[in-house]
């Protein structure tokens, strides 16, 4: 059965062409357009789309917002398009906290420059999403009026001193990812046993950024180990999702750079476009992305640095994500003797990276995503 799409977007060249491009695949199925976020939300309630794909700036009402009230009255997966700038980054995280499951950057000169990439990238995306947990982890979105976009200089309140402690907020702060309550796990495994970690790394991919939140807001200040992240991202967009997770959590948050030092309770990100390795001494190495890998970051690529450095005493998390990035990487930590665990697949917007990890015997654990932070605590201190 074909994939059902509504396309939305006030550029009427732009619907055309998205609408163009995934009608000439045969399994995606173009079942209306709309011009506005207003238009968007009367088309999803009688159209009952599998995928809506979805531009953030529009008269009338704005893709956020849209996202919000489709969320609200009938949740479907939604793809955003985006630009690639600091301000089309933050658009992007406030379109995922609303309830888009991914975005896409909006090139118009990749459209006329490389159809063939770029029909492969939309299809690939519209068939992944529509596969989501979107409709399935039990979705309660908070009524619409809590969920205002925050107000401008919301998220920019100066950031702790290093090694200071940060209160717990009493309710979600303006900026963070409240959507999505997944539905209970059939199974968990036991706690973890506590251990003297050296290296705490996480690998994501799609529906990372409110995975990350979820498990980085729980964690305490004096959390005692380091902590490595990578999210399949833009280079843009890392700065700007550091930032964000900064100001939300109370462990300590930065893109990472070149000759960073781990330390117990600061998370380095991967920056995007490139590639992260951490050493023996506990210094980061940001390299230039290869392009002959498919991601950049690539969470196999970190990985296999931290088992190379740290042998035995790294505790690795694989969450939601497409793919299959993490495997082969983890497959070296287990050799080292490390633990690796696995987000369960009720609680993932896309269970693929965890699934690989779960098929090639490799997780030590499989934990729902509101488990994985209170066991980190667990398991470090």
């Amino acid at each position: 059965m074909a994939v059902k799409v509504l396309v939305v977007d006030d550029s009427g060249f732009f619907r055309r062409r998205v609408s163009e491009i995934l009608s000439s695949d045969t399994t995606i199925q173009v079942v209306g357009t709309a011009t506005n976020g207003k238009e968007a939300i009367e088309q999803a309630l009688a159209l009952k789309p599998d995928v809506i794909t979805m531009d953030y700036e529009m008269p009338m009402m704005d893709g956020i917002t849209a996202v919000r009230h489709i969320m609200q009255r009938c949740p479907t997966p939604v793809l955003m398009f985006s630009s690639l700038t600091h301000e089309g980054a933050r658009v992007t995280l406030d379109a995922l906290d609303a309830g888009a499951v991914d975005f896409l950057p909006k090139n118009f000169e990749d459209i006329s420059r490389n159809p063939d990439k770029v029909k492969q990238m939309l299809c690939e995306k519209v068939h992944s999403i529509s596969r989501s947990n979107r409709r399935s982890t039990g979705f309660a979105a908070a009524p619409v009026a809590t969920l205002a976009a925050p107000a401008s200089g919301a998220l920019r309140t100066p950031a702790p001193s290093a090694g200071a402690a940060r209160p717990a907020p009493a309710r979600p702060p303006a900026g963070a990812f409240t959507h999505q309550a997944p539905a209970p796990a059939a199974h968990s495994s036991p706690a973890p046993k506590r251990k003297a970690y050296k290296l705490v790394a996480i690998g994501t991919s799609t529906g990372g950024p409110v995975a990350l939140q979820r498990v980085l807001t729980q964690l305490p200040a004096n959390f005692p180990a380091p902590i490595v992240l990578i999210q399949h991202m833009p280079a843009a967009f890392t700065k700007a999702f550091a930032e964000r997770l900064d100001k939300l959590c109370r462990i300590s948050v930065k893109e990472a750079e070149d000759g960073d030092i781990l330390r117990p309770g600061l998370a380095l990100l991967a920056p995007g476009g490139k590639q992260m390795m951490v050493d023996g001494r506990g210094a980061v190495k940001i390299l230039p992305g290869d392009e002959r890998l498919n991601y950049k970051p690539c969470v196999d690529i970190t990985f296999g640095s931290a088992a190379k450095s740290y042998g035995d005493k790294v505790l690795a998390v694989v969450l939601t994500g497409m793919g299959a990035d993490g495997r082969e990487g983890a497959r070296l930590l287990k050799q080292g003797g490390s633990h690796i665990w696995a987000q369960d697949e009720a609680s993932c917007v896309i269970y693929g990276m965890p699934m690989a990890i779960v098929k090639a015997n490799l997780a030590d654990a499989v934990y729902s995503l509101d488990d994985i932070g209170r066991h980190l605590v667990e398991a470090c201190l």
